[in-house]
């Protein structure tokens, strides 16, 4: 593993449910970083709806788990700058 760089920031698309090879890899991500390593992980969905990216229930609550056992969660209700600037774009062209 990379220092830092997993690649799931790009390719995790909370829209739509995962197979069980991508949930395992990023379930074994977080348990190889567990209490050994800092992770900081961005989402737009809130801890309930996240059964939507592993099939798995038990998978879900062991992975969320071990997410939030020791951490600062920062919840940011604000606007988006991608969604405020994609708008932007669009309206120039």
């Amino acid at each position: 593993m990379s220092d830092g760089q997993s690649g799931w920031g790009a390719a995790c698309d909370a829209s739509r449910k995962k197979d069980n090879a991508e949930t395992s890899v990023l379930f074994e991500l977080i348990g190889e970083c567990y209490e050994r390593r800092s992770m900081l992980i961005t989402g737009n969905q809130s801890f309930g709806k996240r059964g939507k990216i592993f099939p798995d229930q038990a998978m879900t609550v062991a992975a969320i788990n071990r997410l939030v056992h020791h951490a600062s969660i920062l919840e940011m209700n604000v606007p988006s700058y991608r969604r405020r600037a994609a708008l932007e774009r669009t309206r120039v062209l």
